[in-house]
């Protein structure tokens, strides 16, 4: 057996925490909250870690010695001499570090094998079991939009069903933190980005996970500059559905989603399992007559329902908008695959609320409600808001991560009150605009000083909105050419908006919207 053989079959023995992880020798690359993660969970496993990284906190660059890791920060402009001389077994690198970095590419000319977070956590899943002696379940999320709230609305449901459930990996607390808790989980639900989905497409073998279930909620354009194409990026996506066990959950409306479960490899007996806001067909999740119904999970599936909720009740939670009704259902399918009962998916839906900057009503003044729905970081989400929100004065630009948006102010742009255009790359949207909605007002917003942006906007939007109007804040757009994220984007438009409500009413009367305390 050759040494590249002979390394190659180790790397195969390595699916447990209980495995002789001993002395291989890691590449980490990449420092934040997930790259923390893999670093601390392969130096307590026993191997050799490098952590290699352009840049880091002060707190991470101090506890990686202190867990038994070594660290080199500098340029990774080239691939640095120090990880060339340390010869990994393996490199895992975070998923912000694209294919076309150069430390990815020489890897992969190196034929080093390559991991992400995702296929580590598989490998080790094992570390805490559940009573019966087995790992817990994954359930897998992606889409271009609603992951988030659909990972959060899964997770909630199988808790209401009793069982011990977590949100983690892409929604912010990273999947090897999840599968190293002490306390142990039934199920674990993973929010995945087509970052970390392009890294476990790479290995389809001991690390590729089998997920009970999985779902994409949507596919458009997003993180071209990332992925290189929207093909790329779609065959990312698709690999949510590799190996699922019990249900391939897919969105009617979004003819992609079902293409990707019919070319899926999949384990005998998974069943596709479709939702959207029609009525059902009897492997299918829907609406009859104002009904969030289920006909995917019941025995009698051909001439029966079973009512999960309905929309008057999600209305006067502030859950009606369409796309967060087909959410709703996604997640509801994910948690009757795993037998959670209808009742237990109403109940946890009667305490769920959004997460901020998610369609959050800031205010309400003189008839105008002000909306920050700042997530809305594609134009994918955007159109979702701009559907629920007909005729708004719409606040849109930023970074715009080499989408066009032509096609949405097309189709949404029309009717709008006004548009108000912000960030680095206005020039495509007000162009878009020109072309194609010409008799509707743009106003652009040039201040570059951060703290003059969003007091601006707000000045413009108080002159153009009448009674009856909505502000909404739904830039398309990434935030980082001007705010540090989309919240602090969120929350600088949200405060800009009391001081210009509170400058103007006199008394400083106002009806503020949930949310906000």
């Amino acid at each position: 057996m050759t040494d590249a053989q002979d390394a190659a079959s180790r790397l195969d023995s390595l699916t447990s925490w209980n495995a002789d992880w001993k002395g291989l020798r890691v590449a980490v690359l990449g420092l934040s909250v997930t790259g923390f993660s893999v670093a601390d969970t392969l130096a307590e496993l026993g191997a050799e870690v490098l952590v290699v990284t352009e840049s880091s906190t002060e707190e991470y660059a101090r506890l990686v010695p202190i867990v038994g890791a070594r660290l080199w920060e500098g340029s990774l402009d080239a691939v640095p001499g120090e990880l060339v001389d340390f010869a990994p077994d393996v490199v895992v690198a975070s998923p912000g570090f694209p294919p076309s970095h150069p430390v990815v590419r020489w890897a992969r000319d190196a034929d080093v094998p390559l991991w992400g977070d995702i296929e580590l956590a598989w490998r080790v899943r094992d570390k805490v079991l559940r009573p019966d002696g087995t790992p817990a379940e994954w359930v897998l999320v992606t889409g271009t939009n609603g992951k988030t709230t659909t990972t959060r609305l899964a997770a909630t449901m199988l808790v209401e069903g009793g069982l011990r459930a977590a949100p983690c990996g892409n929604i912010g607390v990273p999947v090897l933190d999840a599968v190293r808790d002490p306390a142990g989980f039934d199920v674990l639900v993973l929010e995945l980005s087509s970052h970390q989905l392009w890294y476990l497409g790479l290995n389809d073998g001991p690390g590729s996970p089998s997920p009970h279930a999985a779902v994409c909620l949507n596919l458009a354009d997003d993180h071209l500059e990332w992925h290189g194409s929207f093909d790329a990026y779609r065959d990312a996506k698709a690999v949510v559905y590799r190996g699922t066990k019990a249900a391939c959950v897919y969105n009617k409306a979004d003819e992609s989603t079902r293409r990707m479960v019919e070319d899926a490899d999949v384990v005998e007996g998974a069943r596709a399992v479709g939702f959207d806001l029609g009525v059902p067909g009897p492997s299918d999740l829907g609406v009859v007559d104002g009904i969030l119904v289920d006909r995917a999970f019941l025995d009698e599936r051909r001439t029966a329902a079973l009512e999960l909720a309905t929309v008057a009740d999600l209305a006067a939670r502030g859950l009606a908008a369409p796309h967060i009704v087909a959410n709703i259902l996604a997640a509801a399918a994910l948690a009757r695959s795993l037998d959670v009962a209808p009742v237990a998916v109403g109940r946890a839906l009667q305490g769920f609320r959004l997460d901020p900057h998610r369609i959050e009503v800031v205010a309400s003044d003189a008839g105008v409600t002000w909306i920050d729905d700042s997530k809305a970081t594609n134009p994918h989400a955007a159109a979702s808001s701009l559907a629920a929100y007909p005729g708004a004065v719409w606040i849109v630009g930023g970074l715009l991560k080499g989408v066009d948006v032509s096609g949405l102010v097309s189709d949404r742009g029309r009717g709008l009150r006004a548009a108000i255009v912000i960030g680095v790359d206005r020039a495509p949207v007000v162009d878009a605009f020109a072309r194609h909605a010409p008799g509707v007002p743009v106003f652009e917003v040039d201040d570059a000083d951060t703290e003059d942006v969003m007091a601006r906007v707000v000045d413009l939007a108080s002159a153009v909105a009448v009674a009856g109007d909505t502000v909404l804040l739904a830039p398309a757009a990434a935030s980082f050419d001007q705010f540090r994220s989309y919240g602090d984007r969120g929350d600088r438009f949200a405060a800009a908006v009391r001081r210009r409500i509170g400058e103007g009413s006199g008394d400083g009367s106002h009806d503020h919207g949930p949310g906000h305390g």
